[in-house]
């Protein structure tokens, strides 16, 4: 499919919105996959971390 312009492009046919959109979704889904996981290992470490404190102090 060819385009005379960057905004025909982005205008997808008169369907650019719902493309655009669905890239959109697509990546914040993809984005949170990687992101969550991450964020729940560093916690897990920081609660074991203290843990491992408090049974050290005992």
């Amino acid at each position: 499919m060819n385009f005379a312009s960057f905004g025909e492009f982005l205008a997808m046919g008169h369907h650019g919105q719902y493309v655009w959109s669905a890239y959109g979704i697509c990546l914040w889904v993809l984005a949170m996959n990687v992101g969550l996981p991450l964020l729940a290992r560093r916690r897990y470490l920081q609660q074991e971390a203290r843990r491992l404190r408090r049974e050290s102090q005992k």
